[in-house]
């Protein structure tokens, strides 16, 4: 087994975990009652759902560009994910609605 083929094996595997995990993600802002516990399942699973996915795509394509720009989009994501949950939430305890 070469190391290309053992990097494949867990790209796809990381992408497929991820996938589950946005997966999950988004049967939760189905199911759950309330906004903040939606807002729990919405940015924290999809944010490591999403960091797995990049990471096994990053694993598969092995060009510096292409894995430079996945950082990026890593990066950008986890900078925006917090700050918007955080600002929804602040929003919704502002306006102080029941539902």
């Amino acid at each position: 087994m070469s190391i290309d083929t053992l990097a494949d094996a867990v790209g796809v595997l990381a992408i497929l975990a991820g996938s589950i995990l946005c997966l999950t993600s988004s049967i939760g802002l189905l199911r759950l009652p309330d906004l903040y516990s939606r807002m729990h399942a919405g940015a924290k699973p999809q944010a490591l759902g999403l960091l797995l996915v990049l990471l096994g795509i990053g694993l598969r394509l092995r060009s510096g560009l292409d894995v430079g720009m996945l950082v990026l989009v890593g990066i950008f994501q986890m900078l925006t994910i917090p700050v918007s949950a955080h600002l929804v939430a602040r929003a919704r305890y502002r306006d102080d609605h029941p539902r």
